[in-house]
């Protein structure tokens, strides 16, 4: 694979790791994360939902998760799942970045896709950052187990993209990493919420063309199809597993400007779509509940009501997005001693 570098202002903010050489991120400081985790037998997941550019609140529940375990997230968890924007933060951590580095990647770039004006827009923003950051990079590259969500535009099913043929409900013989395209194919797939996005259509190892949306329509919270793995093909017991679920927060919907209360087909579709992607998230989760309630699980994603709060997936502006970041941390907060049992 050819080497590739992000852009020149992720690289300037980046405070650990800053470049991409065939999916790798190469360390350009010292870093502090330098604790190895013990083995004991658990299974450690870590899902993380849809939700566009409120991926930031995520960014800030795994810097201080990170930071308790002084170790780069890929060492401790067995296996990372992510939908949507959760894709890209899974994607990256199962390659090796730290928080500090996607976080910086999220500030260069998510303001730049989800500011331009149209699908087509969103789209070329889109699979510039996803070129950019991932490169060439193939799931063979990747360090932990990961699984990356999509949905199928035209038979209506889920595609989710693994690394590790032990993740495969069968099939095996004829098993390629993520179906054999590049993970910043299957990112750019995971993230595309049509009709806001294009979709996206792919080419796989078996010479399949696949038209693909956004893995939200599915399963935003990406959850259960990670414990399918862990107690199908992996074969862990459900006492042997620890979950923690991260979504990207609950907010009130923006005020929109006089423009925008004009433009009112655009406004329901936003709308709607944020409707759809929440209601699959609740609904997942109480699934989970219900059917798994056997498997030990932190599920993490505050509701946030003060009218400064809000925002939406297509947000842009960096100060308000620096808000959800903090939020996020705040939530580890109240949860920090069940993941240090968890995780420690």
């Amino acid at each position: 694979m050819n080497p590739s570098s992000i852009s020149e202002d992720a690289l300037n903010s980046a405070t650990a790791q800053s470049e991409v050489n065939d999916g790798e991120p190469t360390d350009v400081s010292a870093s502090k994360l330098t604790a190895e985790p013990t083995q004991d037998g658990i299974c450690r997941i870590l899902s993380l939902d849809g939700g566009g550019a409120k991926g930031f609140y995520t960014l800030g529940v795994l810097k201080e998760i990170e930071g308790m375990l002084k170790c780069p997230l890929y060492k401790r968890f067995d296996l990372i799942f992510g939908t949507s924007t959760g894709a890209i933060i899974a994607a990256l951590l199962a390659l090796g970045y730290e928080v500090d580095a996607i976080h910086a990647l999220y500030k260069a770039h998510v303001p730049t896709v989800m500011r331009a004006g149209s699908p087509e827009g969103r789209s070329s923003a889109l699979a510039k950052l996803a070129t950019t950051v991932f490169g060439d990079a193939k799931f063979d590259a990747v360090k932990t187990a990961v699984g990356i969500v999509a949905t199928k535009w035209v038979i209506e099913t889920p595609m989710i993209f693994k690394s590790k043929i032990g993740q495969a409900h069968g099939r095996t013989g004829t098993f390629t990493p993520g179906f054999g395209v590049t993970i910043a194919e299957a990112v750019q797939a995971s993230c595309s919420a049509y009709p806001f996005f294009n979709r996206k259509v792919i080419s796989t190892a078996a010479g399949d063309c696949v038209e693909l949306i956004d893995g939200g329509y599915c399963a935003n919270n990406p959850t259960l199809y990670a414990i399918a793995d862990a107690i199908g093909p992996l074969k862990h017991a459900p006492s042997d597993i620890r979950i923690v679920s991260v979504g990207v927060g609950v907010y009130p919907e923006p005020r929109r400007s006089l423009k925008m209360w004009f433009a009112k087909k655009f406004l329901v579709s936003v709308q709607l779509l944020q409707k759809t992607l929440e209601i699959n998230t609740q609904s997942m989760d109480q699934l989970r509940v219900i059917l798994f309630n056997n498997i030990q699980t932190i599920r993490i994603s505050d509701k946030f009501e003060k009218p400064e709060m809000a925002t939406d997936l297509l947000e842009h502006d960096l100060v308000k997005l620096g808000l959800l970041r903090q939020r996020g941390s705040e939530s580890f907060a109240s949860r920090e001693q069940q993941l240090k049992d968890f995780l420690l």
